[in-house]
């Protein structure tokens, strides 16, 4: 969702002509409505409780130390990819973050100059050369391909949060449910204006999707055609 607000002006695709790259779109759809309701109904007032109740210092402390750990993910991707100024980033943010940060609940390595800039496993395929692969809708986590599919779940699997905790399930479901709902609460009031600016919401968020990883794996998106923006967008 926060990808297809960020370029929501900029994505193009036509309505009517099936989407090459979206062979299960009928399939999709209905999945991207149940996802919709989902977060209307049972995301969307948890998160607003959680952002009520909770001040925001600490909002941003939690966000900074999954934050952390999505570095450490990274890193391990770059180093596969055999980037090695990218994972040297990665090291050293995590290193300064956990250290002087107080276990990443301060972000101290981005004004050091060490920037975010993360990678997941689909990010590797795609190094390795599966670039171009069919977006599908993941229940409850929204945009996909295939090949990011795959990467999500190594990525979980890989995550040392989930390494400490893979064997208490409680802890581990609280700390997945305590991530999820705190991101959430970050894009509160985005749902309006995806809803609203768009005539088709669905073929938004999925050229809005493909656009940007298509982008991130060095691959020309077949979304960037040359049509009208008010073929998606509301007047």
């Amino acid at each position: 969702m926060a990808a297809a607000l960020v370029l929501s002006l900029t994505a193009c695709a036509s309505v009517e002509q099936r989407h090459a790259r979206d062979p299960l779109e009928p399939v999709n759809r209905v999945v991207f409505s149940f996802n919709q309701k989902a977060d209307r109904y049972v995301m969307q007032p948890v998160a607003e409780g959680y952002k009520t109740v909770t001040p925001e210092p600490i909002r941003q402390g939690v966000s900074n130390v999954f934050d952390n750990m999505k570095d450490i993910v990274s890193f391990a991707n770059h180093a596969v990819q055999l980037k090695p100024k990218e994972a040297l980033n990665d090291f050293f943010r995590v290193a300064v973050n956990t250290v002087f940060g107080f276990g990443g609940l301060l972000d101290i390595a981005s004004p050091m100059g060490l920037k975010s800039q993360k990678s997941g496993f689909g990010d590797t395929l795609a190094h390795y050369g599966w670039k171009n692969s069919h977006y599908v809708v993941l229940p409850l986590l929204g945009p996909s391909t295939v090949r990011d599919a795959i990467g999500t779940g190594v990525d979980f699997v890989s995550n040392p949060l989930d390494h400490h905790v893979q064997h208490d399930v409680p802890t581990r479901n609280t700390i997945v449910g305590v991530n999820v709902i705190n991101q959430r609460a970050q894009l509160l009031g985005s749902e309006k204006l995806l809803e609203e600016a768009a005539l088709d919401p669905y073929s938004l968020m999925r050229d809005t999707y493909l656009q940007i990883r298509d982008k991130k794996v060095g691959l020309q998106s077949q979304a960037e055609e040359e049509i009208p923006i008010n073929e998606l967008v509301n007047p």
